[in-house]
């Protein structure tokens, strides 16, 4: 069973990615990591392994500049919704 990382509402609000120069959202580790119960450093590790791996939803219709982005590793997963400027407005 996937353990929902909840009791992070801090970080709504907050800045957590920008954009590479495709377009594509670009995640801070040090925003995300703690989201997953892991250091920055040891997110990025296991992301290149293949253990921590995210989906990503764009918006339609009214709601075109919002991303839904589901973190996963191991039983633990996060979900940020992000606006087109980057910031957090609802984690689950």
């Amino acid at each position: 069973m996937t353990e929902l990382q909840t009791g992070s509402t801090e970080i709504i609000g907050r800045k957590v990615a920008g954009h590479d120069a495709a377009g594509d959202l670009v995640f801070n580790a040090e925003a995300v990591a703690p989201l997953l119960g892991l250091e920055p450093a040891t997110f990025m590790e296991e992301l290149r392994k293949g253990v921590v791996y995210q989906t990503h939803e764009r918006g339609t219709e009214e709601d075109i500049g919002k991303n839904r982005v589901t973190f996963r590793y191991r039983a633990c997963q996060s979900i940020l919704t992000v606006d087109r400027h980057g910031c957090v407005t609802d984690v689950a």
